[in-house]
């Protein structure tokens, strides 16, 4: 019973982190601006929510017909939902994958199907940005050291995600015994954490097979709705500022700084970045954004990439999400008894 009120005491201080942080940011500011942007800013906010929902969904019931897998919309939805759940809860965003893993097993696919259509949408999440990003780079050429920003957190992704797709595979086509060798014995892989790495080899196996027969065109279909849902996340800033401001600021940085907090926040142990969004804001785009707008971009901002999705995955995915918080906290626990 330790374990879960730790995360949930880790949950709580690090959203507490975040508001008081916010918080602070506006009072320094409350002099000279407002909370209040105009409709048109939420409006365009919102649509590129949308979309980006929609896109995200399309890309894994694109991706999962890619590997000859029926994956219906809805459940698309609600996976995608109950990850953005999920990993604002947790450290790192660790329960993302999880909470999404289990939507798609309760709707009957099966472990090694699952696994398939969530690699895949995370491969093609990191060839979406790549392109997202050699686009930016040519139109916003004169950026400066935000695109370099851009260019290292993409760059790391990148490397994280074929990396780890690199040691599957060399994994998978290794024989692994049903008794831990020594190497494993000494970094403490007992009995029953080795089992569990022999389930997932033979998972990997199973992956890699399904990727060797995919079909091209609804790869394609899933990249196109990949890169759609990475660039709405270009404009959000600039959909909630430049409607709001009288004398537009530069469009890169309000573009460009957004999209490397979004995706460097999964560095940060704690859930919801623990106030290091907030931080990286105030730091990038102080000097950007005007005074009098720059508490209300702060906070419609965090709110259209952060506690949005957190609303909407509670009401679609909530309770999924939860249970899938809870399972890998009891696994976790057994593994250790193991």
């Amino acid at each position: 019973m330790k374990s879960p009120i730790r995360h949930w005491l880790l949950t709580g201080l690090s959203f507490a982190a975040v508001i008081g942080v916010s918080a602070y940011m506006i009072a320094e500011w409350w002099d000279q601006g407002t909370l209040s942007i105009p409709p048109r800013s939420h409006l365009l906010a919102a649509l590129t929510v949308l979309t980006e929902v929609v896109a995200r969904s399309l890309k894994l019931t694109w991706s999962a017909k890619s590997v000859a897998m029926r994956l219906p919309f809805r459940v698309s939805v609600r996976t995608s939902l109950a990850g953005d759940f999920g990993g604002s809860i947790t450290p790192a965003r660790s329960g993302a994958e999880p909470a999404r893993f289990l939507v798609l097993a309760e709707a009957g696919i099966p472990a090694s199907n699952a696994l398939v259509v969530l690699y895949a949408e995370l491969f093609l999440e990191m060839l979406s940005l790549t392109t997202v990003v050699v686009v930016v780079a040519i139109v916003f050429r004169h950026a400066g050291k935000v695109l370099g920003a851009l260019v290292g957190v993409v760059g790391g992704y990148a490397a994280f995600v074929l990396g780890v797709a690199a040691l599957a595979i060399m994994l998978s086509r290794r024989d692994v015994r049903d008794v831990p060798p020594r190497w494993a014995a000494r970094v403490g892989l007992r009995a029953g954490r080795w089992r569990v790495i022999q389930s997932w080899l033979g998972n990997v196996r199973t992956t890699v097979e399904a990727v060797r027969n995919v079909n091209i065109r609804w790869a394609a279909a899933a990249f196109l709705a990949s890169v759609v849902h990475v660039a709405m996340r270009l404009c959000v800033l600039p959909a909630i500022v430049l409607p709001a401001v009288a004398q537009p600021p530069p469009v890169a940085p309000l573009a460009l700084w957004p999209l490397g907090f979004l995706y460097g926040v999964a560095v940060v142990p704690a859930p919801g970045g623990g106030g290091a969004v907030e931080l990286a804001f105030r730091a990038a785009l102080a000097g950007i954004i005007p005074d009098y707008i720059f508490p209300a971009a702060l906070v419609w901002f965090r709110f259209y990439t952060f506690y949005i999705y957190i609303i909407l995955g509670a009401i679609v995915a909530g309770g999924v999400a939860l249970r899938a918080v809870r399972k890998t906290e009891e696994f976790e626990e057994e593994l250790e008894r193991a």
